[in-house]
Order: C-alpha cells, then sequence, then structure tokens
C-alpha cells in the first residue's frame, strides 16, 4: 500500500501546466498564429498612436468618469469604466484593455463555433479573421468610445445563450446582467433583451430562465433609471432619444405635410425647418449638432430653444412628437431614408459620410493629430460638466492626452489600413449567407442561426432608423453576422463533407470513428 502511493507521488507522466498550454497552442495552432497576428498589430497601433485616439464623444465620457451623474445623452456604463480605470491615471491601459476586449471577442466566437457547432478550425478562425484583423476594428479599439466594450458584451450574450443546450437559471442571471451591461453601456442594448427573451421562449427554455434573464436585467436598469430620474426628474436613461430621432427626421420633414396647429402647438413649429427639403443637408447631424446661423433657417433649429437648453425633458419630449409626426406624415420619406442609409454599410470602399471631419476621425493617418510645427495638436477645449474638455483629459491622465504620432509604427498601421479592412459587399454577402440559414430552417424559425442573424441585422438597421448611419456602428454587428454563416456554411457544406470522406476512408476509419466520444453538443442545431 505504502509503495503504490509512494509510486503514485513520485509518478511525473503527467504533463505540467506550460505543457498543457503548448499542447492546446498546437491543437489550435492556426487559430492561435491568427491570434498572435492579430495581438502584434494592436501592440503596433499603441506604439504608433499612444496614449490613445480620440472622438468627439470621448470627451462627456471622460468628464462622467470625472464626475459621475447620469449623463443625458447616453448611458454611463463605459464612462463607469473609465472610473474604476480613473486610479492608474493611464489613456494607455485604457485602450490596452479595449484591445484585449477586441481579442477576447475573437477567441468567445472562435470557441462557441469549435465546441458548439463542430466547425473545423479554419473555418472557425476564418469567422473571428475580421475581428482579428480588420484596420477600422483596431482604430476603434484605440478610440476613448464605447463600442469595443459594446461588441464584446453582446458577442458574450449571443455565445452563453447559443452554448447551453439546457439553461439553468443561474445562467439565465449571467445572461441578463449582461444585458443590463450592454443596455449601460449603449441604449440599443435593450431591444437586444427583447430578442434574447423571443428565442428562449421559442427554444422553450422554461419560465424560470426567462423569469431570471428579465429580473436580471431589469434590477440594474432600473437601478439606473431611477438614479436619473432623482438628478433629472424623469424615469428615463437618457434625454436624448427624442432629440436624435428628431435629426433623423429633419432631412425631409416638411411642416406644411404635419398638419401642425399653429395656436396649439407652438413647440413643434419651433422645429420646423424654414429651408426646402432639396435644400437641406445630406446628413441628419447637422439638425442636432450644427452651430445654427443659417441666415434661412439652416442649421440648429434648437438654438430657438435657448443655449443650454437642448437635452432637457421639455425639448426631448418636443422632439419626439415632432419626429412621429413627421414619420407618420411622410412615411415613404421615412422609409428612403432608413434603406439609403441602411445600405451605406454595403458600398464598395469607404465613402466620406456623414462629413470630412467624422470621416478623419476614423483613419490611421501619420500626420492627422499634428499641428504645424510637428507637435501633438491640443484637445479641442469645448466646455464641459464643471471644467473644459482638454483640462478633463488632462486630469485624468494626470498629464498630456494628446495623441502622440510615432514612426514608423504610425505609418504601417495607416498603410495597413488603406488595404485591410471588411468591404461593405463582403459584408452584405455575410449577411445573406446567414439569411439563407435562417430560411432552410423555418420549422424552428431560423434554429441558432436567427440569434446572431437578427442582432446583426438589428444593429445596422437601428442607427439608419433612428439617428444615421456612421462607420463605427458597422462594426459591432460583424462578429455577430459572421457567426450566422458560419454556423449555416457549417450546416450546409462541413456536414455534407464529413460523410463523403467517410465513405472513402474504409471500414477501418469507420469502426474507429464508432469508438469516439460524441460529436460537439448540436442541440442547438435544427
Amino acid at each position: 500500500m505504502v509503495s503504490v502511493a509512494e509510486i503514485a507521488r513520485g509518478d511525473h507522466s503527467a504533463p505540467g501546466p506550460m505543457a498543457r498550454v503548448l499542447g492546446f497552442l498546437r491543437r489550435h495552432r492556426v487559430f492561435a498564429v491568427a491570434f498572435a497576428l492579430g495581438a502584434v498589430l494592436r501592440l503596433v497601433t499603441m506604439l504608433g498612436y499612444g496614449p490613445a485616439m480620440w472622438f468627439n464623444d470621448s470627451y462627456e465620457y471622460v468628464s462622467v468618469a470625472l464626475h459621475p451623474r447620469p449623463h443625458p445623452i447616453r448611458p454611463d456604463g463605459y464612462g463607469f469604466w473609465l472610473l474604476v480605470l480613473k486610479p492608474f491615471h493611464s489613456f494607455t491601459l485604457v485602450v490596452f484593455t479595449q484591445h484585449l476586449m477586441g481579442l477576447a471577442t475573437a477567441a468567445l466566437m472562435y470557441a462557441l463555433l469549435r465546441r458548439k457547432f463542430g466547425l473545423p478550425k479554419w473555418g472557425a478562425t476564418l469567422a473571428a479573421a475580421p475581428v482579428l484583423f480588420d484596420a477600422y476594428q483596431i482604430q476603434l479599439e484605440q478610440l476613448i468610445m464605447s463600442d469595443s466594450m459594446f461588441t464584446l458584451l453582446v458577442v458574450g450574450v449571443v455565445t452563453l445563450v447559443l452554448w447551453h443546450r439546457r439553461m439553468s437559471w443561474q445562467v439565465g442571471v449571467v445572461v441578463g446582467l449582461l444585458l443590463a451591461l450592454t443596455s449601460l453601456t449603449r441604449s440599443i442594448g435593450l431591444p437586444i433583451l427583447v430578442l434574447v427573451v423571443v428565442y428562449l421562449v421559442v427554444k422553450r427554455t422554461g419560465w424560470k430562465v426567462v423569469v431570471a434573464v428579465v429580473v436580471a436585467c431589469a434590477v440594474p436598469t432600473v437601478t439606473y433609471m431611477s438614479w436619473f430620474k432623482a438628478s433629472v426628474g424623469k424615469f428615463a436613461m437618457t434625454n436624448s432619444d427624442g432629440l436624435i430621432l428628431y435629426m433623423r427626421t429633419a432631412i425631409f420633414a416638411d411642416c406644411a405635410k404635419m398638419n401642425i396647429d399653429k395656436y396649439k402647438e407652438l413647440e413643434l413649429l419651433l422645429l420646423c425647418i424654414n429651408d426646402p427639403v432639396d435644400q437641406r443637408k445630406e446628413y441628419a447631424q447637422w439638425y442636432l449638432w450644427g452651430q445654427g446661423g443659417g441666415g434661412t433657417g439652416t442649421g440648429e433649429v434648437l438654438h430657438r430653444w435657448g443655449s443650454g437648453k437642448k437635452f432637457t425633458e421639455i425639448t426631448n419630449e418636443a422632439a419626439s412628437t415632432f419626429a412621429s409626426r413627421a414619420i407618420l406624415s411622410q412615411p415613404g420619406d421615412y422609409l428612403q431614408v432608413v434603406a439609403r442609409d441602411f445600405l451605406r454599410a454595403f458600398k464598395w470602399g469607404r465613402p466620406r459620410f456623414p462629413d470630412e471631419a467624422t470621416y478623419n476621425m476614423y483613419q490611421f493617418r501619420p500626420y492627422y493629430d499634428l499641428d504645424a510645427y510637428g507637435r501633438p495638436k491640443r484637445l479641442p477645449n469645448w466646455p464641459s460638466f464643471q471644467g473644459r474638455t482638454d483640462t478633463d483629459a488632462f486630469s485624468y491622465e494626470q498629464g498630456p492626452p494628446e495623441t502622440r504620432i510615432v514612426s514608423p509604427w504610425a505609418e504601417i498601421m495607416s498603410n495597413y489600413q488603406k488595404v485591410v479592412y471588411l468591404q461593405g459587399p463582403l459584408l452584405g454577402g455575410i449577411l445573406l449567407v446567414g439569411l439563407y440559414g435562417v430560411a432552410v430552417r423555418w420549422r424552428t424559425l431560423g434554429g441558432p442561426v436567427a440569434l446572431p442573424w437578427l442582432a446583426a441585422f438589428g444593429l445596422l438597421l437601428a442607427p439608419a432608423a433612428t439617428a444615421e448611419f456612421d462607420y463605427r456602428y458597422v462594426l459591432p454587428a460583424v462578429p455577430l453576422a459572421c457567426m450566422a454563416a458560419a454556423i449555416t456554411l457549417r450546416r450546409v457544406t462541413w456536414a455534407r463533407l464529413r460523410p463523403r470522406s467517410a465513405a472513402a476512408s474504409g471500414p477501418t476509419s469507420r469502426r474507429a470513428r464508432a469508438a469516439r466520444p460524441s460529436a460537439p453538443d448540436t442541440a442547438t442545431r435544427s
């Protein structure tokens, strides 16, 4: 007995941690190489454009981290993440975590497609390639923006729901909490809750799971909305949804067709734009963020409400009423602008839209942030909550926050971006493949393809329907569209190729396969 125990204790045949890691990497070497290359590209980006890159919205997130409060325009989820990292006083750390989020998104996709749907390793890696290598995805991770976090959360929710054949209520709680974080990061996350709940009901997961998801999502969301009401006076997540929808309708709204009562609806008349429709700006953002003063009414008509009173409950409600009236009075015009913006996502190349300044913020350009003396341009000194945007950024960083362009790394990424990104027609093709996967599973209402495909389609359609097209709104939909297409192709091609190879391999191979463990969990297939 003792000698046997001593032998067992002295047995060193079991592989150590390092050997297990190396073995794992060898088994998944295709994805491991792609993952490593993606990490190298992100390192080059951090070396070339440190400590971070900036977008117009970035400064408000920093302001929330410095002065926690419910923001009137957008939820505070990402601002709270900056607040968590604030003690380190490093925008470099912030974008580093965002690059990790991008890599984690690709890893989740690979794991789901390999383990739960049995895709070949090269196929699962190919599906994750746009997240790993798209230059605009990497640039978005370098921006002080919420989109990388939002993408990871959405992909995490879809992965968790599709992973479990029989979801327990405990897993439902985790899904609900992730959905709450998603909606608090970007308000478009709330419709994803509805999509997940419908999917779980169709899948007959059970009432306990559905209740767990809804309650776990509702508690943080309602808590935030209650905080918003205590601070602002309205039980909501923002004071901007109506104003943003007004922005969407301003480019076609014709007050002559809206039957506005000039005696009883003065607040709607104040939102009417004097210019003829054919003379208005091509992009809707002007009518919310423009500086006004167009002479004949072109510009920011919201200045008529008084300076500094844009994002209030009164203006938001009036703008929401105006936008709803415009949509109901001119449904054809509304559908036309929605379709036009939705189809922008599938154009070849990246046409400059909505304007030159916004377009340039998504570019790796070697000298974009340099002044005439070759020094980093100072950040804008716009007014912010209890300060200015440039001083807020300096306070958070405890040092110069301006983007520093460093050669040769900046040039490498600038040249890389000219070539390596997902073209719009290819994204359209990926969506069509996923749509085919939904259609052939019509008896099960789309099966497992429906959830990622509808989420991707919704993330592309929602900005076009409620705000305006922007290139950064496309990127969170890409991994979901790739997941749906990969599941579809796995069923259509790979599953059909395997029996042919089995027939050609002879009886010995068939007996060997019969002795193998069962295939990956296919309960989520139709």
